[in-house]
């Protein structure tokens, strides 16, 4: 189940999504993210799924690799459509029992609202597969920078470096867990059998490992981090400069017919 959670991984490719500038890709991340949450009718959803599927094919990333991130989030996914399919009570009844009705508003509800969050995973995994965490650490400073006005410049390259560890370690994290989970079933643990509450007991002895590995790898971080005399943003350089270009007016006009699509369909259907 682990090795299925790729969310924070950089996929290496030359694919026009790629060569975006970071900065453009996280801007225009966050825009797509909040029209498909305007999306108020199917037409309008479909007509983002379509969209977002088509960058998942310019971005040049195995699919398989995206899919791998959802059947990671298939609880979470089932979890909310079950919410959802008994939160209508308009519509035809389809099933009743006891005092709970399922209609088809609520079949509606949990199928639009489940599409929505996979077209969130799916369209927040380009963002990470397609830009190095690097990168994505000097967009976001970038994109702060404003902030330095006020008196928050070292708050900024701060914020702007933990996001990006946090993404990085990501997978070691994943793999470590892993490899306890591996030496707890060797040792004779049973971690996937019993009822709930024996199974989250079972996750203890791997989730203290896990917390005292994360900790000595963050001292070992810190440590490696001041040996080479880090001292936060103050007198950084950069050996790459950002800088737009055609490409990056191209995704622009391409996320713009996105969005103008989205409210045409809300307001025409």
């Amino acid at each position: 189940m682990l090795n299925d959670i790729t969310f924070g991984q950089y996929y290496e490719s030359r694919s026009p999504i790629h060569r975006t500038d970071p900065r453009v890709k996280i801007v225009l991340t966050f825009i797509l993210i909040v029209f498909i949450f305007l999306s108020n009718n199917i037409y309008a959803l479909i007509f983002s799924a379509l969209s977002v599927l088509a960058v998942l094919l310019v971005s040049r990333v195995p699919l398989k690799m995206y899919l791998k991130n959802m059947k990671a989030i298939l609880p979470i996914l089932i979890f909310t459509a079950v919410i959802n399919l008994f939160y209508s009570s308009k519509g035809t009844v389809l099933l009743s029992f006891w005092k709970i009705s399922i209609t088809t508003a609520g079949v509606y509800r949990a199928v639009f609202t489940s599409l929505r969050i996979i077209l969130l995973i799916l369209i927040s995994s380009v963002l990470t597969y397609t830009t190095t965490p690097n990168d994505l650490t000097d967009a976001i400073e970038s994109l702060c920078s404003p902030l330095k006005y006020i008196g928050l410049k070292s708050a900024v390259h701060t914020l702007a470096m933990m996001m990006t560890i946090a993404l990085r370690f990501i997978p070691t994290l994943i793999e470590e867990a892993e490899k306890i989970m591996n030496a707890q079933k060797a040792r004779g643990a049973d971690i996937e059998s019993g009822n709930l509450i024996e199974r989250v007991k079972a996750l203890v002895p791997i989730l203290i490992p896990l917390l005292m590995s994360s900790v000595r790898r963050a001292y070992e971080l810190a440590e490696a981090m001041e040996c080479r005399c880090y001292n936060g943003g103050e007198g950084k350089t950069r050996m790459k400069r950002m800088k737009l270009s055609v490409i990056d007016l191209r995704m622009s006009i391409y996320s713009a017919i996105l969005c103008a699509g989205i409210i045409l369909l809300n307001v025409l259907i």
